[in-house]
């Protein structure tokens, strides 16, 4: 299974150029970029989607990311990029092991292209909404 490749680099079963790692994060190479400088940040615990991550995996997470999108845009002398993040299957996640991407764009053509299929909210459906996720935040 592709989660299991992320599980061997982890543990060094695999090399990888990696580029961050301290106890909760690892940070390393795309080996198949979008663009120079491609790079991919992950949780060491072992969780297929986000909202599967424990607070402290996700907190650690998101103290690195900033500090590595600093290093990867200083690097590649890249001043836009996205962070792309997945999960499940139908959000076209491959590897099922919570994972950022770091994706520099220094030109139109490269990096990550993107559709945005917007729609409208209306504000009773919206205030609605709004009710049945605040009930749900545990």
């Amino acid at each position: 299974m592709a989660d299991a490749l992320f599980k061997k680099i982890i543990a060094g079963e695999i090399p990888c150029h990696k580029i961050y790692e301290d106890e909760h994060v690892l940070a390393f190479l795309d080996i198949q970029p979008l663009s120079r400088g491609h790079t991919l940040v992950i949780p060491k615990e072992s969780a297929e989607t986000l909202d599967q991550l424990s607070e402290e995996s996700a907190a650690a997470v998101g103290r690195a990311l900033p500090r590595i999108c600093r290093a990867v845009m200083k690097a590649t002398g890249t001043h836009a990029y996205n962070i792309l993040q997945n999960n499940g299957k139908g959000a076209h996640q491959a590897v099922f092991h919570v994972h950022f991407h770091i994706i520099p764009k220094p030109h139109a053509s490269e990096g990550l292209g993107i559709s945005w299929p917007a729609q409208s909210l209306e504000s009773k459906e919206g205030a609605a909404l709004a009710t049945q996720i605040r009930e749900q935040l545990v």
